[in-house]
């Protein structure tokens, strides 16, 4: 009599892809926001690498804004969607070998990054400077705008295939509809913004850097940001989403109105001025759908109002979500032209960058993380859930203040200059505020350490040592 011996199954979420995707990408938040505190230095006349070509101011900026965007926002979305996707579709993604690719070839391409840009070899797209290799006389050896393409698309293989395997037997969840749109949407961005400037000269190219620099934002980070918030935000409450239809009419505003929206960073410049109108217009417009996404979350708040107070990730989530919604209000009041003569080129700009940045995207992955990080680790709680209160009110008050900051030292230095001021009095009235920037800037950073050192004391202490009580932490989604 023979015996059937079953084979072991897969496990359905590769937990190793989830957590190494986490922990790079807070390696790369350590390696840019110190970037941006020694950019901020040179800002006080403090920069402690003078002379230094490798560390110089510009190259340590863009090293802090590619770090931010890709080494961390990318990395530990990648994490949760090995984690969100195949509980939302019940199928594996299609590879783990070509999960583990991705990886190594992703953290290849920041690293090389990295490297590129410090030794002077960055291209001259914002965003995307991103440096080809070059050959010693100048020939470009292996074009990695290339390898990006190959890896976006790889990418989009990996997490569509599961996706339209379940969405051709039964309807979507809305989380599906943004992540499908993001992995097709980045691949044309990412050429537009990438190609086309090389061989399109003037404002011609700028237009499109312009629409490349936002929809990096719109059509990428945005969609992956709020479905991962259509997932957490109900599995967590142990709820419904409040209505179905008004987070399809986000999801259509978006895709209608943002690639419409990049000119705006050129108000007042040659681009022709249809153009640039209908950027403003569309600019408004997002904006209002905006407003739908927000009140359709806090309606679904209705009836668990505390549980922002209990829950640790449903804070982060939530406060994002604020800092989203004002910084949207501040776009489309700052993207009108009375407002462009004088707030352009001004701190304002600045401080608008990183509400949206940390405090919306930067938010809410630190919430994820929070939520994920003792479960992939198969730990029950958080070494020290009581860090928790800490860490988020360090980054918030750190962030606001730095926002409140940077906006006011916008509307001086835009009213000196309408008013035909000399350049040195603009530099000496904001003096102080940069000073403040940094103080900020260095508590938005401790917070990020205490929370990386709560992280690693979870990974490496035994269960029973947790430090601290309360349920400022989520229960497992279930």
């Amino acid at each position: 009599m023979s015996v059937a011996v079953q084979s072991p199954q897969k496990p359905f979420i590769n937990i190793g892809l989830v957590r190494s995707h986490i922990i790079i990408g807070f390696v790369f938040l350590v390696v840019s926001m110190l970037g941006g505190i020694l950019y901020s230095l040179q800002l006080n006349n403090l920069y402690p690498f003078v002379g230094i070509e490798l560390l110089s101011p510009g190259r340590i900026r863009m090293v802090h804004t590619n770090g931010v965007a890709y080494g961390f926002i990318v990395n530990v979305f990648l994490g949760a969607l090995y984690w969100v996707v195949p509980r939302l579709t019940k199928r594996r993604v299609l590879s783990d070998l070509l999960g583990w690719l991705i990886f190594w070839v992703y953290l290849f391409i920041v690293l090389w990054a990295v490297v590129g840009i410090l030794t002077g070899h960055a291209q001259a797209v914002e965003w995307g400077e991103t440096p080809n290799m070059f050959s010693p006389n100048g020939s470009i050896l292996f074009p990695i705008d290339t390898l990006v393409m190959v890896g976006l698309t790889l990418i989009a293989i990996q997490f569509l295939t599961p996706i339209f395997q379940f969405g051709s037997k039964q309807p979507m969840y809305v989380s599906l509809w943004y992540f499908s749109v993001a992995f097709i949407w980045v691949i044309l961005t990412y050429a537009m913004g990438n190609y086309l400037p090389e061989f399109i000269p003037g404002a011609g190219g700028a237009t499109f850097v312009g629409l490349y620099i936002h929809d990096l934002v719109g059509l990428l980070v945005t969609p992956l940001g709020w479905g991962m918030m259509y997932y957490f935000v109900p599995s967590l409450l142990k709820k419904p989403i409040w209505s179905h239809a008004v987070s399809l009419l986000g999801f259509w505003g978006l895709a209608f109105f943002y690639p419409l929206q990049g000119v705006h960073h050129f108000i007042y410049s040659t681009i022709p001025m249809f153009a640039q109108f209908g950027a403003v217009v569309s600019t408004v417009a997002i904006e209002v759908m905006v407003v739908t996404v927000f009140i359709n979350f806090f309606m679904t708040l209705r009836g668990r109002e505390i549980a922002p107070v209990t829950n640790m990730p449903i804070r982060w989530f939530y406060t994002g979500m604020i800092f989203y919604v004002v910084t949207c209000i501040q776009c489309a009041v700052h993207v009108q032209f009375w407002a462009q003569e004088f707030v352009h080129f001004t701190d304002w700009v600045v401080g608008h960058a990183h509400l949206i940045m940390f405090g919306t995207f930067g938010f809410w992955l630190i919430g994820i993380t929070t939520d994920l990080w003792p479960r992939v680790l198969g730990k029950k709680n958080w070494w020290a859930p009581v860090l928790h209160e800490s860490v988020f009110w360090m980054c918030t008050i750190g962030l606001a203040s730095m926002f409140i900051g940077l906006t006011s030292a916008g509307l001086v230095e835009g009213f000196l200059w309408k008013g035909l001021a000399p350049w040195e009095v603009s530099l000496q009235s904001v003096r102080l505020i940069w000073l403040f920037r940094t103080a900020t800037g260095l508590l938005m950073f401790a917070g990020v350490l205490l929370f990386i050192f709560n992280m690693i004391m979870t990974a490496i202490s035994p269960e029973q040592e947790h430090v601290g009580v309360g349920s400022v932490v989520a229960s497992p989604v279930k």
